[in-house]
């Protein structure tokens, strides 16, 4: 192997560390903000509003950070974003719980907006790695699933953590080991992270953010529709069911539920992110065609679930049991066919502007989250899980609508 390879590696290695990291904070904030302010009485909509300027910031900033990364390197951009994790970590640390219901949300949302920021900027960073350093002669699809599949397991850990340490410790005190775990390894990251990014070019134009490819305009379109169709039962809705079935209302019934609640989040995150590192091997045929197909599949799922929430008519445990294996089986579909999309974004990207298409295909993903959040708390307030699961269907089929739009990738039998 050439020096300039093995020091490739050695920079995808540290990219991926440094993006584990991040995410593993990044989902337990995700639950201590969830858990602890529904256990202060936020109702869906207060709760949904929590998270609307995190994916706001994510719209902004994915189409800002492309540029950044292009301009300045994709190693300030991945040192930037967990600078600003542990920021805002610190900044959440400092809340009042004297503060009014309006201050508490106003400064949340300002903090999550701050955590928004920065992860776009490291997820930016640790896609956009993956197209320069993955190695000549391995599969893209490979190294792209294995980056995304393995971030999402440890996002997965993060919802465990943040729930077992809301419970164990309390709030202020879980923010601050964060931060503080956070901290070394941004340390570390920055003494020994080797060559091998790329670094940035003088006079990149700004301009220049916005994608022109019919291709990854379509793609990017899908990805918006698919992740709204996730989010939208699984920022408020879910969880907030849960909570009522799980919880009899006490401070013991409360912390049993936590654990309970978290540990789902937890699973379902971590079974996504093993599926999508086992993607390459489920895929088989022409990438743009299976795009499709496994868009298909997921429509019906919560179609069906949102119908048996309405036939339940209220919190049942058949209810309950049907919920968990059919989002499981959502999980399993969304999650191949969020891998084909990352995959995709990559193959129809060039080389040269990768980190502005990567950043213009998340900040659609980011308006996704967003429409999906927002839409979490107002369906399950208005129309409880039957109308939170029935619309997360209708934007499933809206992915499966824009992604039939694409055309198959040139001379490509198959993901390789």
């Amino acid at each position: 192997m050439s020096v300039a390879a093995a020091s490739g590696i050695r920079a995808y290695a540290a990219v991926t560390a440094a993006y584990w990291a991040f995410m593993l904070t990044d989902g337990a904030l995700r639950m201590l903000v969830l858990l602890h302010f529904n256990a202060l009485g936020f109702s869906p909509i207060q709760l949904a509003w929590l998270f609307l300027l995190y994916e706001l910031a994510g719209i902004v900033t994915n189409l800002s950070a492309g540029w950044l990364a292009a301009r300045f390197g994709l190693a300030s951009t991945l040192y930037a974003g967990l600078g600003l994790q542990i920021a805002a970590l610190a900044a959440l640390a400092m809340l009042d719980p004297e503060w009014s219901i309006a201050a508490s949300v106003a400064f949340v949302m300002a903090v999550q907006g701050l955590s928004g920021v920065a992860k776009d900027l490291a997820k930016m960073s640790s896609k956009s790695a993956v197209k320069v350093l993955a190695p000549s002669g391995d599969g893209l699809f490979r190294w792209v699933a294995l980056l995304t599949g393995s971030k999402n397991a440890v996002k997965g850990a993060g919802f465990f953590l943040g729930a077992a340490m809301l419970a164990l410790a309390g709030f202020q005190a879980a923010v601050w080991g964060m931060a503080a775990v956070l901290a070394v390894i941004l340390l570390a990251v920055v003494l020994f992270m080797p060559e091998g990014l790329p670094r940035g070019v003088k006079g990149t134009r700004i301009d220049s953010i916005w994608s022109k490819d019919r291709a990854i305009n379509r793609l990017s379109l899908a990805r918006m529709f698919l992740f709204g169709a996730r989010d939208v039962w699984f920022v408020v809705g879910l969880p907030i069911y849960f909570q009522s079935v799980l919880s009899d209302g006490t401070p013991e019934g409360r912390r049993e539920a936590f654990f309970l609640i978290g540990g789902f989040m937890a699973l379902w995150i971590i079974a996504y992110g093993a599926v999508q590192g086992f993607a390459p091997k489920l895929i088989r045929g022409e990438p743009v065609g299976q795009a499709i197909r496994w868009a298909g599949l997921l429509t019906p799922i919560p179609f069906l679930l949102a119908g048996l929430a309405l036939v339940s008519g209220g919190p049942a445990t058949w209810l309950t049991i049907s919920l968990v294996l059919g989002l499981l089986a959502f999980g399993f579909v969304f999650a191949v066919n969020s891998a084909v999309h990352s995959y995709l974004i990559l193959a129809f990207s060039k080389a040269e502007r990768v980190t502005m298409d990567v950043g213009f295909y998340y900040m659609a993903n980011a308006a996704g989250r967003l429409v999906g959040t927002l839409l979490s708390g107002v369906s399950y307030q208005w129309g409880g899980l039957p109308l939170c699961l029935g619309t997360a269907g209708v934007m499933a089929a809206a992915s499966w609508l824009a992604v039939r739009r694409l055309e198959p990738l040139p001379g490509q039998a198959q993901p390789a």
